[in-house]
């Protein structure tokens, strides 16, 4: 007897084409992939208005550097899109990537109307140090997803996913760097203000968990760590990140 695709998925199957995704799996894979790119092309259009804000030709590097790399992972996914038909050319030019609300609006996990970047990247960058601050607790928010992204059911999509992690994370390691320098020149005030800020911002990327449509992404295989566990990891390894540069969570 040939197994249902739904019974393949949960045993741990995997899928490597369009042809033979199920109607409800798509949708939720085209959700996933696209809260991603989404997510790097408003965080890279964020990052790079700060670029010349930088104090100092290596950190304008970095700084550039990370917007290229990010753009770079959002079309690694958006090519997988494209094999669902997504016109690839017109979605980079669709969406305004720059806009934000403004910096006091506290909109929790809610996202725009105008795409679907985490809620997080409707918030504004204010100057170099909370450029930093926010690439760094963002950076290990997305270093924590994408431990379980790798993991998707979707043969080519965790293939991208696993070629971005290990850059994504050096855009974390870059960040912590960049506080070190900025706590020793005498911004920690500054700086811990900016981590009360965007804390509570970064912790709202990972939603309030809802344990049936867990399962239900469990079951397709396109989700394997729980809410609260990914939550806790973040907490940590953030936490840790800023208390080596003498930060401390909010």
């Amino acid at each position: 007897m040939e197994m249902k695709i739904e019974e393949y998925l949960a045993q741990g199957g995997v899928l490597t084409s369009p042809a033979n995704v199920p109607p409800r799996y798509r949708a939720e894979l085209m959700k996933l992939m696209a809260s991603f790119v989404d997510s790097e092309l408003a965080g890279a259009a964020g990052f790079a208005d700060v670029i010349n804000a930088g104090p100092g030709i290596k950190e304008r590097i970095a700084a550039a550097r990370i917007v290229l790399e990010k753009t770079d992972h959002a079309d690694k996914v958006l090519r997988v899109m494209g094999e669902f038909g997504v016109d690839t050319a017109r979605y980079a030019n669709h969406h305004p990537w720059t806009a934000r609300l403004e910096r006091d609006a506290d909109i929790g996990a809610v996202r725009g109307d105008h795409d679907m970047r985490l809620a997080v990247f409707n918030y504004p960058l204010d100057g170099w140090g909370d450029a930093v601050v926010m690439n760094l607790l963002m950076g290990r928010a997305v270093v924590a997803q994408l431990s379980d992204m790798q993991m998707v059911s979707y043969q080519p999509l965790a293939e991208a996913f696993r070629a971005v992690a290990p850059v994504e994370l050096r855009h974390a390691e870059l960040a912590e760097e960049g506080l070190e320098r900025l706590v020793s020149e005498g911004q920690g005030e500054a700086l811990q203000a900016s981590v009360a800020y965007w804390w509570p911002r970064v912790a709202a990327s990972f939603g309030q968990g809802d344990p049936a449509r867990f399962d239900q992404l469990r079951a397709m295989g396109l989700r394997h760590a729980s809410r609260g566990e990914l939550f806790a990891r973040w907490q940590a390894e953030a936490g840790a990140a800023l208390s080596r540069v003498r930060l401390s969570a909010a």
